[in-house]
């Protein structure tokens, strides 16, 4: 689970103390790994770019993301004024916020919950370099290599400036170079966000500052230079003078550990002291090793999937992206694969980034452009912090999946607490009638220190256990799988506790207590289907782990008893749709954006076209039929994956073209740099990084379904695509990856490879082959 010590430092500058007990920081540069990779030719390498720097007002539009998975930036790319808003995953405000109000909610404010905020803004002057003295200017995100580029030529001087954020250095650099007989002079200023004061080590060339939040959380940043000039440091900034070359270091972090036993803080963290020492340490490294090692590490987890839509036209191509998404969504527009291809490549490039090791991705992943980002940047437990991995094992980076199972695993003592202790308040509208309360769950937000905000969510820890055990599904990893049981067990016991009894056609049933179907609909009604079908699918779960890990025989039975007397919604005789709550009535909004009665179409496997009930799947096909074609990102993802599963290809597409189509005021849409923008209101939108997420989810759900014992090649590849195409390393449960390529709508290849799954059948072109692998085997199939 872990990529060894040093990597452990990422999570926040105390993290290791409480996870390995080891030390929590050390003060000398964390150990290479050797580099094995080179960069990809930019001529071969899937890029992003523009001729124009963005706008500082509209970075979070417009700028571009860097990440390590703890310490990431938005960078804005001026050649004058390079602006770096920099972020580390675990710089909240708020706390444990354990008490309701009068109306049965946490509080939900950024005091008492908290919310995720700037860690410092930095900017790198160059006097002289104003956007009107350059030419020949452009800007990149090389989404092959994990690097942030801009070019430009000033007095027939080319200057070049590579910006990354180093998983095996945890630092931000940023290497400004020349060719031609220039020179650099600048100065690279350090600002906190929260009203701290940066100072100066002249010795050391360093600049830095040091503070804690109200909570006590500490936390530090700190910046340095190297260069062939003259290096200095004054006031708030560390300047530099005639190089011809100079790297710039960003470091910081905070004391919190994910260890509810130290109040999620590391107690012999010295934040400021090891963000200084990982800044000059970086510093004393050459700056093409810094590079190259941050390449390799990069590399090692993106070049794991390829993926090949076809070609695009020689127009498309050299069109820079703004101009390119603008012209794909025009009206009779041609298709554009490799556009889409780098869409999905985008969101695994935002996965790397954002997920390592440490804190999971909230609504906004790593990235900010202010203290006061919309729904504090939390964790969305009713479909946000699920549809932010949904990827990751589908898209071959299933080792940035655990950054989700280790919060949930470190804010367990927390929420179980809480559980005993609130669940129950006559003030919570949702609290169990049977009067008994035992395990676990969660409200609709939840923070990283155990804390809850907003309504109580009963069956959120289900959903959020339908992740866990998903990834279990793609690994077959017994020893993930042991370390998620008290999750799956405390949700269970949770659930003995809750469960209901009532009479449905004369049989005795049960059924959620009193709950609401998110976000919409009565808010007491009993019974609904987004509890009914996750709790089938929790049960179950646990029963498979119980068997598998040869554990909890005794408390399986029970638990499987309970299941086979879960009532299992219906389909409305009136409507013909999945009834969402127990009536033949829709008791809210037939177009609502969530898809929560539909849990079991997607991402669950209860409703499946290939098996089970005719009716049923007829009932959930008319559902997502009636809630449309238009919503905000999150949800037209969400209706994708759905569509895909039906097999209809071209909804499925719409619905990707819809979200990449460029934002224009509606509810959804890619803003420039490629970020999806939910609108908030008439005149806002923000960035939520969910569908930029479940978005490619669909997309490769398009070409490989897969459940445990079952994969379907090409079960909803639609026209755009079909002429001919590839993807290597796509995940499929079971313990498979696939690697396939088509032509003319059909498969040529397909090698199916075991990372832990013995027996599967593989569907192709409606054909189903038996297919018995050892681990780490693999075999090749070929279509007709």
């Amino acid at each position: 689970m872990s990529n060894g010590p040093s990597r452990r430092l990422v999570l926040g500058l105390g993290t290791a103390l409480a996870m390995n007990a080891l030390p929590a920081f050390t003060a000398h540069a964390a150990p290479h790994r050797p580099v094995t990779s080179p960069l990809v030719p930019a001529d071969e390498a899937t890029t992003l770019w523009y001729p124009e720097p963005a706008d500082e007002d509209l970075l979070i539009e417009q700028g571009l993301p860097l990440g390590n998975g703890r310490l990431g930036a938005l960078v804005g790319a001026d050649p004058a004024r390079e602006l770096l808003h920099v972020t580390d995953a675990t710089l909240w405000t708020g706390g444990a916020n354990t008490t309701l109000d009068g109306d049965g909610q946490f509080p939900y404010g950024r005091d008492d919950f908290g919310s995720f905020t700037l860690l410092a803004r930095v900017m790198v002057s160059l006097p002289g370099h104003e956007r009107s003295a350059v030419t020949d200017y452009r800007r990149t995100l090389d989404l092959s290599n994990g690097l942030v580029t801009t070019a430009y030529t000033k007095d027939r001087v080319r200057y070049v400036r590579e910006m990354f954020s180093s998983g095996p250095d945890d630092t931000i650099v940023v290497r400004l170079r020349q060719s031609g007989g220039g020179s650099l002079t600048g100065a690279v200023i350090l600002s906190g966000t929260h009203g701290e004061t940066t100072g100066v080590d002249k010795d050391r060339r360093l600049a830095s500052f040091s503070a804690a939040l109200g909570n006590t959380l500490r936390y530090a940043a700190a910046v340095t230079a190297a260069g062939d000039g003259t290096i200095a440091a004054t006031g708030t900034r560390v300047t530099f003078t005639d190089c011809t070359e100079v790297t710039l270091v960003i470091s910081g972090g905070t004391d919190y550990a994910p260890d509810h036993a130290t109040g999620y803080r590391a107690p012999d963290a010295d934040p400021l002291a090891l963000a200084q020492d990982k800044a000059l340490a970086a510093a004393r490294t050459p700056a093409v090793r810094l590079r190259d090692t941050h390449v390799a590490d990069y590399r090692s987890r993106y070049d794991r999937l390829t993926l090949d839509l076809g070609r695009s036209g020689g127009g498309q191509r050299k069109l820079d992206t703004w101009s390119r998404l603008r012209a794909r969504a025009a009206e009779g527009s041609a298709p554009d694969p490799e556009l889409e291809a780098s869409y999905l490549q985008f969101g695994r490039y935002l996965t790397i980034c954002g997920s390592r090791d440490g804190l999971p991705m909230g609504l906004q992943g790593l990235w900010l452009e202010g203290n006061t980002p919309d729904w504090m940047g939390d964790y969305h437990t009713d479909i946000n912090i699920q549809m932010n991995y949904w990827l990751a094992d589908r898209a071959g980076l299933g080792d940035t999946f655990p950054a989700l199972a280790d919060y949930c695993l470190a804010q367990l003592p927390a929420w179980s607490d809480v559980t005993r202790k609130q669940f129950n308040d006559p003030r919570n509208r949702y609290r169990n009638t049977t009067g008994e309360v035992a395990g676990w769950t969660v409200a609709f937000s939840t923070n990283p220190y155990g804390g809850l905000g907003w309504w109580w969510h009963p069956v959120g820890n289900a959903w959020l256990c339908e992740s866990l055990y998903e990834h279990y599904e793609f690994t077959q990893d017994t020893e993930y799988l042991s370390r998620i049981m008290p999750l799956l067990k405390g949700a269970c016991e949770f659930w003995q506790a809750r469960l209901v009894t009532t009479t449905v056609d004369g049989r005795e049933v049960l059924i959620d207590d009193h709950d609401w179907s998110p976000e919409q609909g009565p808010q007491d009604a009993r019974g609904i289907t987004y509890a009914q079908e996750l709790l089938w699918s929790l049960f179950g779960h646990y029963e498979e782990a119980c068997r598998t890990l040869g554990r909890d025989a005794e408390h399986a039975a029970v638990v499987a008893e309970l299941r086979a007397r879960l009532y299992l919604p219906e389909v409305s005789p009136k409507s013909g749709r999945l009834e969402e709550w127990m009536s033949e009535d829709d008791l809210g909004e037939t177009t609502h954006r969530h898809l929560s009665p539909l849990v079991n179409l997607f991402p669950g496997d209860r409703i499946r076209p290939d098996a089970g009930e005719p009716e049923l799947l007829a009932g959930a096909t008319e559902l997502l039929a009636s809630r449309g074609m238009e919503s905000y990102g999150w949800a037209c993802a969400w209706r994708a994956a759905c569509w895909a599963r039906l097999k209809d290809a071209d909804k499925a597409y719409q619905l990707v073209l819809t979200n990449l189509a460029p934002w224009s005021g509606g509810d959804t849409g890619t803003a420039m740099n490629f970020f999806d923008m939910y609108r908030v209101s008439d005149t806002r939108a923000i960035f939520q990084i969910d569908a930029n997420l479940g978005t490619p989810t669909a997309m490769l759900e398009m070409l490989v379904h897969s459940r445990p014992g079952r994969i379907e090649l090409l079960p909803a590849l639609p026209e755009a695509w079909a002429a001919s195409g590839s993807v290597t390393g796509a995940g499929a449960r079971g313990g498979f990856t696939v690697d396939m390529s088509w032509e003319r709508g059909r498969v040529r290849t397909a090698t199916i490879r075991s990372v832990g799954g013995r027996r599967t059948t593989v569907v192709i072109g409606g054909r189903a082959r038996d297919v018995v692998l050892k681990p780490g085997e693999a075999v090749t199939l070929r279509g007709r």
